[in-house]
């Protein structure tokens, strides 16, 4: 075994490999073997860190000095100061905005300071592609202890008293569902890991099988053995290559190791694991559409009941659980039932990961015992709104979820505080919104993207929905006419009450959560032909104001319309007729004299 006196950790999730990391682990490793360094430091690719806004990032152990927004032009200073003589790099360092001292490392950081990384807990930790680093953590030891020590029925205790819920959606008791598929007759069953993660902004599946895809492959085993299954799939999208490569090596390994196959830990106990892509249609994330897929036909939902755990995959009882419900398994079994219910709510337990983006400062992956609030999300975690912006929503479960206004930043996040004002908690995308969004626009961007993406199996998921962006377009388009907010509502509610699949059922929630909460929006739209964000292009209407205005020509000489008139040293003139309201005369104004 080689021991090495520093470790550099290097970002390879999918955002800092976009932004150049694979460059800088070359240039890490070139610059360390021409220094005579390559026995003493060794250089690691890890996963995702959660900072995705301060990347690439360089974590060097043991000092854990934190160096955010690093390049390859950096890396010669890193190993010449630090690494070869001992100074950390201060200019290099992260720093955050309103803090007077620059933050060391990791655990000095706001971001990190009031998060508890469960799921997470290897991701920026460990090489993923390494099965001797996720053992070294204790990796395999729950699956070990499982077969060797527990039955099936206790097993399914374990994860019954530690209230863990799903976390890819609607939030079901996670311990019922096996318990179903357990309780079926059947000597064949299947344990599925839906990696289909299709909302916008959602990146938190995929950065748990990018930075620790061996807890998933432990906790499908796992899975396995309380139900009686011999074989597992994931379902996972094509379009996360990183993932599913690292996906492809974990299970390649575990074969090695014989951690699956045949007689795992020597016991009877056989159980198997392929993955599965999918074309990244966003219904293939509801659990029938899926096995359909994966079954090889076009990926529509059945009808239940029946419902998997007796009838699924193949006809044969079946249990999908999400990515990150399989990644809290491990722990759970290694630290016990009563330390996971030591996190989180009453009725929601532990942590729950979200993918926070939008007009936030720190945009990232997040990790949060249940019951935080809004606020602390997105003011102490997150750093609050860019350019001192006031905070307006945060929509909370993607294309399904709603919008959540500033009346609610103080409520507690878990499942049922969510679902009581009208959101949810999906799978874990927070988008963060500020005074310049339209929330009428929102809705109609969320509309889109469901009109887009539904199946078209049934007639008020494929009608109803379409009929609801035609009037949504109507009134951003400033044709908007009195009854169409109760027409948005009635539309909505049916929908609610008569699509087959839950994603149908949850399709108008951004439509209705923003009527709710912002129907003022929705009135100035329809009535006075006004977005009161000044985000509708259509309801825009530029002005220029005379007493402000000194006549230097500047918005003139941009304006592509021509719709600009006037003399040298003398007030301009806007004509709304030529106004083509592109904006570029508010853009190049120095003087704020233009308003719309």
């Amino acid at each position: 075994m080689e021991f090495f006196r520093s470790h550099v950790l290097v970002c390879g999730g999918t955002g800092c490999t976009s932004s150049g990391s694979p460059e800088i682990i070359k240039k890490f490793e070139s610059e360390i073997a021409e220094k005579g360094l390559d026995k003493e430091v060794k250089v690691v690719r890890t996963g995702c860190f959660g900072l995705c806004e301060a990347g690439p990032i360089v974590i060097i152990y043991p000092e854990g000095a934190f160096y955010s927004h690093v390049s390859p032009n950096d890396v010669a200073e890193i190993v010449e100061e630090h690494l070869l003589k001992g100074r950390i790099v201060q200019r290099l360092l992260h720093k955050e905005e309103d803090v007077a001292e620059v933050a060391t490392t990791l655990d000095e950081i706001e971001f990190y300071k009031k998060q508890e990384r469960v799921a997470l807990r290897n991701c920026g930790v460990i090489d993923p592609e390494q099965i001797d680093e996720y053992i070294a953590f204790d990796g395999y030891k729950a699956l070990g202890t499982c077969l060797t020590e527990m039955t099936p029925e206790q097993v399914i205790g374990v994860v019954k008293a530690s209230g863990l819920r799903g976390r890819g959606g609607a939030g079901f008791p996670t311990a019922l569902k096996w318990q179903f598929a357990m309780n079926a007759k059947d000597a064949q069953k299947y344990v599925v890991c839906n990696a289909d993660e299709g909302d916008p902004g959602a990146f938190m599946d995929r950065s748990i099988l990018e930075g620790d895809p061996h807890s998933v492959v432990e906790a499908m085993a796992i899975a396995g053995y309380a139900i009686g299954a011999n074989m597992g799939y994931v379902y996972v999208r094509a379009e996360y290559p990183i993932a599913v490569k690292r996906l492809q090596i974990a299970i390649d390994q575990a074969r090695e190791y014989g951690l699956l196959g045949k007689s795992i830990f020597d016991t009877a106990f056989s159980f198997d694991i392929e993955i599965r892509l999918g074309a990244g249609a966003f219904v293939c994330g509801e659990e029938t559409a899926l096995l359909e897929s994966i079954e090889g036909r076009r990926g529509e939902p059945r009808p239940k009941p029946p419902f998997p755990a007796n009838k699924g995959l193949f006809g044969k009882p079946t249990i999908i659980n999400n990515v990150e419900t399989f990644a809290n398994i491990p722990v759970i079994f290694l630290k016990g039932a009563d330390w996971f219910t030591s996190m989180g709510t009453e009725k929601s337990k532990g942590t729950k990961v979200f993918a926070l983006g939008g007009k936030i400062n720190n945009t990232g992956l997040v990790e949060i015992p249940m019951g935080t609030t809004l606020r602390e999300v997105i003011y102490e975690i997150g750093g609050g709104i860019p350019d001192g912006k006031k905070f307006k929503a945060a929509q909370t479960g993607g294309p399904s979820g709603g919008c959540i206004p500033t009346e609610h930043l103080d409520l507690p996040i878990d499942y049922e505080t969510l679902t009581g004002i009208g959101s949810m908690m999906g799978s874990g995308g927070l988008i963060v919104m500020d005074e310049d969004n339209c929330m009428v626009d929102v809705a109609k961007f969320f509309l889109d993207f469901t009109v887009d993406e539904s199946c078209g199996k049934c007639p008020p998921c494929r009608i109803g929905t379409k009929r609801m962006l035609e009037i949504l377009q109507r009134i951003t388009d400033g044709k908007g006419q009195r009854g169409d907010i109760e027409k948005l509502v009635e539309l909505g509610e049916s929908i609610k009450a008569g699509a087959l699949c839950g994603l149908g059922k949850s399709a108008p929630q951004p439509v209705l959560s923003t009527i709710r909460y912002f129907r003022d929006e929705y009135e100035a739209h329809i009535n006075e032909k006004r977005c009161p964000a000044g985000h509708c292009q259509a309801l825009l209407a530029y002005e220029i104001i005379t007493d402000k205005c000194i006549g230097c020509g500047m918005c003139k000489r941009v304006c592509p319309a021509e719709a600009i008139s006037g003399e040298k040293k003398q007030p301009h003139h806007i004509d709304p007729d030529k106004c083509i309201k592109c904006g570029a005369c508010i853009e190049k104004c120095k003087f704020s004299a233009i308003k719309r």
